[in-house]
């Protein structure tokens, strides 16, 4: 069985990746940031690390997120 991937709950639908938020050494030890943008389904996977922004109060929030497919798309520099 496969993990639900590392959620972070974003109060707006853009949101911003490098991969290192919490990773002591910063940005260095991260990836590329990436803007990428939440739609109807109420959440968004970073393409590079995987982590998923859940928008508060949207259709996503409070639910299994092992059960929710991928959705990457939207990503932009």
């Amino acid at each position: 069985m496969t993990s639900p991937p590392e959620t972070v709950l974003a109060t707006s639908t853009r949101v911003k990746c490098d991969g290192a938020n919490d990773i002591p050494g910063g940005a260095a030890l991260g990836h590329p940031r990436v803007w990428l943008e939440i739609d109807e389904h109420g959440y968004v996977d970073c393409g590079y690390c995987d982590r998923r922004f859940v928008l508060k109060g949207g259709p996503a929030d409070g639910t299994d997120q092992s059960q929710l497919h991928d959705i990457a798309s939207g990503a932009s520099y």
